[in-house]
């Protein structure tokens, strides 16, 4: 539970650096970013520090957000992280696999600040 004076701590997982300075441009200001650029580094910081909320891009070379999905579920220390997926895929199937998976969101890319926003205020509201 979050205090009402401490910030939320989100981890943002991208493997372009240009989308995580997106995500702590459009959220900085009311949150705590933490970055990752892969997945092994974003599964250690869960496993440490374990975030309230994490936005997890899809397509990643080597372990892609799919798999860091599966493997924080499979961990009792971070599988009740909520997980946003971000991505530039708009394809159905992509969304309904996120949505299956359990996703507590889904954002599109390129990313809308407003829509990251209302996203992952209602996501940390759950």
């Amino acid at each position: 539970m979050i205090e009402r004076n401490e910030k939320a701590v989100i981890l943002a997982v991208d493997d372009t650096p240009e989308n995580l300075d997106v995500v702590k441009g459009a959220l900085g200001a009311q949150y705590v970013i933490k970055a990752a650029i892969n997945g092994m580094i974003a599964l250690k910081i869960a496993q440490k520090g374990s975030p309230d909320l994490i936005l997890l891009d899809i397509r990643m070379p080597g372990m892609d957000g799919f798999e860091v999905m599966e493997q924080l579920q499979a961990d009792e220390v971070t599988r009740r992280i909520p997980v946003i997926f971000l991505t530039g895929e708009s394809d159905r199937e992509v969304k309904q696999r996120a949505q299956d998976m359990g996703a507590a969101g889904f954002v599109t890319k390129p990313i809308d600040g407003t829509m990251l926003r209302q996203t992952v205020a209602a996501a940390l509201m759950d």
